[in-house]
């Protein structure tokens, strides 16, 4: 099973080493492991229900593992699951925020709950708004946002506190291509402030924004690389320069081969 590991495990800031977890006789996720270094966007590119968005909640501490260990900036979330959670935003696939608060009071809320206090609690608000654009809807309630806008706020509260690392659950799910590349120039700008992405992904043109990927399918990592990395091992004589979702195609295939034989 492919293994995704730092060049060095100094750099490591995200790890999985053998992360289950069963519901009932369900295996939902099955022996996953990589490691993600700092300052890079790592992506868990798969199917829906293919066992992303179970693998990234037990790394974000919001699922307990049936086995195996998960580690965020060295901290076993089994162990300090809190302390762990303080080192990290959180976007999940469905827009979480209130929808009955102005993005105003979003704003002013989550900066809060991530402890900002006075004069500091002041300039990251403004510095999100002007950062996302935001002004023009301060007194709009969040739930009557456009999309791409619900997508900028919920990002500019995951980051409020300044976290070194950013989890991203389909954070472009239901929007449009335009829309899609508009957000990713917000993700790159969180990225070049040295914050560590991981994100899920069923879109191929996203998995091209990544560093390096993770493919998941049916609960295990079946292939691991860059996008380049992975299209190379998709590559046959039918198809010399395939593309990611050629690759994607092609590697699930060759899983289902080797399951099927084995």
């Amino acid at each position: 099973m492919p293994e995704v590991t730092s060049e060095s495990s100094d750099e490591s800031v995200i790890e999985a080493k053998g992360l289950t977890k069963r519901f009932g006789d369900f295996v939902a996720t099955d022996q996953v492991s990589f490691s993600v270094r700092r300052g890079e966007v790592f992506g868990l590119l798969g199917p829906n229900g293919a066992g992303k968005s179970t693998t990234f909640k037990m790394l974000c501490g919001l699922l307990a593992p049936s086995a195996g260990r998960a580690a965020v900036m060295g901290i076993d979330l089994k162990a300090s699951a809190s302390r762990a959670r303080q080192q990290l935003g959180y976007m999940a696939q469905k827009f979480s925020l209130y929808g009955n608060l102005t993005v105003a009071q979003n704003l002013d809320f989550f900066s809060g709950v991530y402890g900002l206090k006075g004069r500091p609690r002041t300039a990251k608000i403004a510095e999100m708004v002007e950062a996302f654009d935001l002004r023009r809807y301060l007194p709009v309630t969040s739930e009557t946002l456009p999309l791409g806008f619900k997508q900028r706020l919920a990002l500019a509260c995951a980051i409020m506190h300044q976290p070194p690392v950013l989890f991203l659950d389909e954070p472009t799910s239901g929007v449009d291509p335009v829309t899609r590349r508009e957000f990713w120039t917000h993700i790159n700008g969180v990225v070049e402030k040295g914050v560590t992405v991981m994100v899920t992904t069923h879109f191929m043109d996203e998995a091209e924004y990544c560093d390096r990927l993770a493919l998941v399918y049916r609960g295990q990592v079946i292939a691991a690389g860059t996008p380049d990395d992975l299209k190379e091992q998709a590559a046959s004589e039918q198809t010399p320069e395939p593309s990611m979702e050629d690759a994607f195609i092609e590697l699930v295939r060759r899983h289902d081969r080797e399951v099927a034989h084995a």
